[in-house]
């Protein structure tokens, strides 16, 4: 097999932090990286290697969405500027009860990867319902994913009970075949939304599995009013009491955090999605994102779902996380460019336990690449590509996107999907959603 050979501008590997490599190749073999050199020793090395040349461009690791419910694409403006209780109960859960199935998830989920194909993101993790539908998407679309095994304390068109969620995950866990691309984490839906006993089930089959555990933690402050009333603790507490605070742990959102809180989640090495847009949006509360780097608490990024963000665009929610720390701490350096720039690689990657795989740039990793186009009206001129990445770039430069060595975005076009197909599904959903809500 002849390797391919990817010239850029400019390349920011990651690893090492902050380096900006100025004409260079990155050299893939299959779905490896296996050296990363300068253009002109790349050519010498493999005379006879298929060549791509990126001139105007950064290339970087694809970017981790480390939280999203893809399906919710179709639920995309659907309810908007309200209160998350109101939101969730009164409109999303109600439309879901109502529409949701196995063709709603493998329509969603296509429009979102296409979606996030085109933004850079090259990884995501998931949580929603018949997580087998996601898994064949995934399959066939040829992104990659870490598929939450859904469990919440009430019935669905996906299962009745606990016993029955648990069992059709680790029915999937099982039999599913092998496939780099593909891993599972345990996601229940929320502290208030399952019960203690089945924490403690989740927690022994997180470790008899050793497969993380996906779950939105203290959102709001009503989560906590709520836990305290119920179980007269707060909520990471009782996660903790369950023994599910450890580095298996994904905790999404945490914008009720206190110093307490901060100093267990580091010293049992739990990981934080931070989910800005959707926060902002919901009227959540603010994640002390500088705080929890200080404490050394790795924090990824997160969209969160397409209903209450209303995109999947990784890029701006780097901007957006390091605008608001700025913000909230009136410190202008608590999260800098190249921070907010790991948070959207390396540190998804190490949250789903996959760095040693993926979000960067390094010999023997998964080829997962990206590449933008900064010679654009809005990234010129140029005196910082970092920077530049962050705090100017949209995700609309990106042009070029390989996972596992595949390329999936070329020249701005998905290769494998057929956009026209995803286009009117969307359409045909809005329609039946339109005629329920009027």
């Amino acid at each position: 097999m002849k390797p391919t050979l990817i010239h850029a501008r400019h390349l920011v590997p990651i690893r090492p932090a902050r380096v900006v490599l100025e004409n260079h190749c990155v050299v893939v073999s299959g779905d490896r990286i296996v050296e990363v050199v300068s253009s002109d020793i790349a050519r010498s090395r493999y005379p006879d290697g298929d060549e791509v040349s990126l001139p105007h461009h950064v290339l970087l690791p694809g970017l981790v969405n480390a939280h999203t419910h893809s399906p919710m694409t179709l639920l995309r403006g659907l309810a908007d500027d309200l209160d998350l209780q109101v939101w969730l109960n009164q409109h999303i859960w109600p439309v879901e009860n109502r529409f949701v199935c196995a063709e709603f998830v493998a329509d969603g989920t296509r429009l979102a990867v296409a979606e996030m194909l085109r933004a850079g993101t090259t990884c995501f993790n998931d949580m929603y319902f018949f997580p087998d539908v996601m898994a064949d998407v995934v399959v066939k679309t040829g992104i990659r994913a870490c598929i939450g095994l859904i469990i919440i304390e009430m019935p669905t068109v996906w299962a009745k009970g606990v016993d029955e969620y648990l069992a059709k995950g680790l029915g999937l866990l099982k039999c599913w075949p092998a496939d780099s691309r593909i891993s599972f984490a345990f996601a229940p839906h929320a502290p208030y939304s399952v019960s203690d006993g089945t924490l403690t089930r989740i927690a022994d089959l997180s470790g008899e599995h050793d497969i993380p555990v996906h779950v939105h933690l203290l959102e709001s402050e009503w989560e906590i009013k709520q836990s305290l009333q119920a179980h007269g603790i707060r909520p990471l507490q009782r996660m903790q009491n369950r023994q599910l605070l450890n580095s298996r742990l994904l905790a999404v959102h945490m914008t009720q955090l206190s110093a307490e809180d901060i100093r267990l989640l580091a010293t049992q090495g739990a990981h934080v999605v931070h989910c800005p847009q959707s926060n902002l949006k919901l009227a959540s509360g603010f994640c002390p994102v500088s705080d929890l780097l200080a404490a050394s608490v790795n924090v990824a990024l997160g969209t969160d779902g397409a209903a209450s963000n209303n995109n999947l665009d990784l890029l701006s929610e780097a901007q957006t996380a390091a605008l608001l720390a700025k913000g909230v701490t009136a410190d202008p350096r608590a999260i800098d460019a190249f921070t907010a720039l790991e948070m959207a690689t390396i540190n998804g990657a190490r949250a789903l336990h996959m760095d040693q795989q993926i979000g960067s740039i390094e010999c023997g990793k998964q080829a997962d690449l990206a590449a933008l186009d900064l010679y654009a009206v809005e990234t010129q001129p140029l005196f910082h590509v970092i920077s530049q990445l962050v705090y100017a770039a949209s995700s609309r430069q990106f042009t070029d996107v390989w996972v596992a060595g595949r390329r999936l975005l070329q020249k701005g076009e998905l290769t494998s999907i057929e956009i026209e197909e995803v286009l009117a599904a969307a359409e045909s959903w809005r329609s039946k959603l339109s005629a329920c809500a009027s």
